[in-house]
This record gives C-alpha cells, sequence and structure tokens, in this order.
C-alpha cells in the first residue's frame, strides 16, 4: 500500500488525507500545532470529534510534531496545505531525495482533469473575480462550484466526483488560485487562466517580486487561454512583449486594449462589450469601485470563451450581491455605513476600499503587518480619512508611519470591539459616511482568518 504524508489539519489537508484514504493510501496527518493550540483556534469539543472520526476512517493523526524522513518509513508522497511554506527544511529535503512533494490543489487536480478548470489569480480581485464566474456559470445552467481559497477545498470536490453517477460530472471546476497553491503545482493546466492584478505581496515568503511574478506566469503558461486585466500598469506594462496572444480587458475603452478588439473585453458608452459584441449595460452591475468593473470584465470574458450566452452572464450580474468580507455593506446606524472590506490584507487592496467608499471615512486598519510599499495607501488615507483606529499588533508601526507622513489624525485603540464604539462616536463628531474596515494586514495577531476578523466586525457592528 502506497504511504502519504499530509501536512497541515485545515480543511485542504483533510479533504487530501479522505481523498488518498479512499483510493486505498497509508495515510498519516500531521500539523505542527499542539492540540490545545488547535482547539484554542477553534472548539476543543469539534476537535476532538473530527480526529475521532479521521482515526476511525484508518487516517493517523499526528499533533505537534512534523513528519521526519526515517528511511525505514519514507512517504512515497508528501501532500502540504497553502500555508506551508514551500522551503521549510522538511520539504527541501524531501525534493531532494526523489520524494514527490505537492500541494492539495494538484492533487486534487490528478483526480479532475478530465474537467475543463478556468484558474484566477493575482495579488488582488481574485476573490470577486471567482465569484462572479461561478455565479455566470450556474446560471448558464453548468454545474460548476468554486473552489481553492473560496468555496469548497479542490480535493473535496474530486471526492463528490467519485462518488456521483457517471451522468452527474462537474461541467467545470472554478479555482481560486494563490501563489502559495502555484507554488506546489507542477501540471494543473486550466482550459481558462486569469490574471487579475499585481504588486507587491508576499515577500516574507516568495523573497523577491520576480520569484512572486514567475510562479503566478507559470499557472498562465499552463492554461490553453488566458485573460489578463489590462488596466493593471505591471501587466501592461510586460503584455505585448510576455502575452501577445492573451485575451485582454480595459475599463477605459477599446482604444486603451492592448490587443486587437476581437480579442478584447471593454467598456464603452456605459457597455460591456466582449470580443466585439455588446454584452450588458454596466447599470446591471451594482458592485461599487473601478477595481470590481475591472473584476467583472474578466469574468464576462471567462464566461464568453466557456460559450456562455449573453442572456446568462446579464442575469447573473444583475442579481450577483458581492462577496463577503469585500467592500461588504453591514449596516447604516445613525446614519452612517459600516464597511467589511476584511479581506483588504496589503496595502494595496486597501488602498482600493479607501477609494471605492464616500468620504471622510473613519477607518480601522491593522494587524499582521506585510511587507510591501504602503506609499499610495497613505496617500489615500490623508485624502479621504477623517480618523484612523489602529488595531491589532501592527498599531504602533502604522502609528510610527502615519506621523512620518505628517498624518496625526490616528488612535490607537488597540482591539475591534474598541475600535467599532470608538468608530461610531468618532463618525458623528467628524460627520463621516463611513465607517471601513480595511486592515491593509493579514489577521493572525487576533484572529483565525479574515473571514473569522469580518464575522466579528459584522457581529459588533450589529450590536451598536
Amino acid at each position: 500500500m502506497p504511504k502519504a504524508y499530509i501536512i497541515g489539519l485545515g480543511r485542504s489537508g483533510i479533504a487530501a488525507a479522505k481523498l488518498l484514504k479512499s483510493n486505498s493510501w497509508d495515510v498519516t496527518l500531521s500539523d505542527s500545532a499542539t492540540e490545545e493550540k488547535l482547539a484554542f483556534r477553534s472548539d476543543a469539543r469539534k476537535l476532538q470529534k473530527l480526529r475521532q472520526q479521521l482515526e476511525t476512517e484508518g487516517i493517523r493523526i499526528k499533533l505537534g510534531s512534523t513528519p521526519t524522513l526515517k528511511p525505514e518509513n519514507l512517504p512515497d508522497l508528501l501532500v502540504t496545505s497553502p500555508g506551508v511554506p514551500w522551503d521549510i527544511p522538511l520539504l527541501v529535503e524531501a525534493r531532494n531525495r526523489g520524494i514527490e512533494t505537492i500541494g492539495e490543489i494538484e492533487l486534487a487536480w490528478r483526480y479532475l482533469n478530465s474537467v475543463p478548470w478556468v484558474g484566477i489569480t493575482g495579488t488582488n480581485g481574485k476573490t470577486t473575480t471567482t465569484a462572479l464566474i461561478a455565479a455566470i456559470f450556474q446560471a448558464a445552467g453548468l454545474n460548476a462550484p468554486a473552489c481553492g481559497n473560496i468555496g469548497y477545498a479542490a480535493c473535496e470536490l474530486a471526492l463528490q466526483e467519485k462518488a456521483r453517477p457517471e451522468n452527474q460530472f462537474f461541467d467545470w471546476i472554478i479555482a481560486e488560485l494563490s501563489s502559495y497553491q502555484i507554488e506546489s503545482s507542477y501540471e494543473l493546466a486550466p482550459k481558462i487562466g486569469i490574471w487579475t492584478t499585481f504588486t507587491p505581496d508576499h515577500l516574507s515568503r516568495h523573497k523577491t517580486l520576480e520569484n512572486y511574478y514567475a510562479i503566478k506566469a507559470s499557472l498562465l503558461r499552463r492554461s490553453r487561454q488566458q485573460v489578463f486585466n489590462g488596466d493593471d500598469p505591471y501587466l501592461h506594462k510586460l503584455g505585448l512583449e510576455q502575452w501577445g496572444n492573451a485575451y485582454w480587458t480595459s475599463i477605459r475603452g477599446k482604444a486603451r486594449l492592448i490587443c486587437d478588439p476581437a480579442k478584447g473585453v471593454y467598456i464603452e458608452d456605459a457597455w460591456v462589450v466582449a470580443f466585439g459584441e455588446l454584452i450588458l449595460p454596466l447599470s446591471l452591475f451594482k458592485m461599487a469601485g473601478r477595481h470590481n468593473q475591472q473584476n467583472l470584465l474578466m469574468a464576462v470574458a471567462a464566461a464568453k470563451l466557456a460559450g456562455i450566452d449573453k442572456g446568462a452572464i446579464a442575469q447573473a450580474i444583475a442579481a450577483f450581491p458581492g462577496v463577503p468580507h469585500r467592500l461588504e455593506y453591514v449596516r447604516t446606524y445613525k446614519g452612517v455605513d459600516f464597511i467589511n472590506d476584511s479581506k483588504a490584507t496589503n496595502y494595496d487592496a486597501a488602498e482600493v476600499g479607501l477609494a471605492s467608499v464616500n468620504a471622510p471615512v473613519i477607518l480601522i486598519a491593522g494587524g499582521e503587518a506585510k511587507e510591501g510599499d504602503d506609499t499610495g495607501w497613505i496617500e489615500k488615507i490623508r485624502a479621504k480619512a477623517a480618523m484612523v483606529l489602529l488595531i491589532g499588533e501592527a498599531a504602533p508601526t502604522f502609528a510610527r508611519r502615519l506621523q512620518e507622513c505628517g498624518y496625526s489624525s490616528y488612535e490607537i485603540v488597540e482591539t475591534m470591539e474598541n475600535a467599532v464604539v470608538r468608530g461610531a462616536d468618532l463618525a458623528k463628531e467628524n460627520n463621516a459616511a463611513v465607517v471601513l474596515l480595511s486592515p491593509a494586514c493579514a489577521s493572525f495577531d487576533q484572529y483565525q482568518s479574515f473571514e473569522h476578523r469580518g464575522d466579528r466586525f459584522r457581529q459588533l457592528c450589529q450590536e451598536l
């Protein structure tokens, strides 16, 4: 019986373990976190129940440890969850010793490669674009679930596909793919690959911008058809040189395309035009912000490449409610809108969040800081924020940066609980239109995920 080690007791790791076990592998699922730490992050009883269920299925669980590559007990396959750095010593040693080492997405691809995929990557805009594409495909009557960073873990879909009757297979897989997932995938080759934006992010893991670019580019090069956001400065600059045969989009009209209009999707006279055909009036699309119009065009491009009728596209766009945690309207309290943009985990996404709401703004920012250029974000704060409320580990650092840039309207409030209450008071004092949670940070200093952070913000707003 072949032997597999799965690293990471998250949703994707559990799905990978179950998939391999169902295909007669000897499976060990490990996590470097102890049982106490995992219980603190979630729920001790749920964790215990999960562990018992997996062990009943014949999957060994090892917590508080990392697998070792002892000669007498070497695995045939190592599968990592997205959050596991690709350069930890165990994985480097495994690859050097010729042990097959892949990510959960790559494992799912091996079982689902008979189904066409749409693979969406980019620094920002992935989630909204993925959700839009899935909504359009489903409105067209296609069985096209979303997976990866949203929706299902990809291996969960592989398990579903295995259990389905032969006439009920998936029509498409719509996958949001981070650089973490792509770097551990060698063969994953979508039928349609989409690149939304490119700005510095995750450099603590990928080291250089060039390496980060190369990882994302590898997915697009394996894709049969490529769609690019032509309004992104970095991608636009490299477009004709590296991606001459791709499909390009632009919200600035046909004249700004860097491809033949027959291969372009653009906005002209308040209409979305795809490959020379009028698709829908822009007024049907309810999401605010130029960045969301860019996401819309890429979704329309994917739908047209998949052969979907423009009627189904228009129907899906008109009904699309938006994405949780990305400029999500929570409520209006005493005339002030509270907006949840918890998914803005870097400076560029947070800058877009600020640009998309009405000024003056009470901004809640902070968390676990990332590397990157904060210049544009701080300029947007200076232009639109009446006050910045700082939370989490990054609060002192952000306070110093704001002070250095001549902006002094900030307070360190430490917690989300303090920020929401203080934000409501300050909005009244400053005649602010919006209290915006747009952290420009990861969430792991205080929360399990950006979703957990956004859910807490939403709850606190409802309790005002």
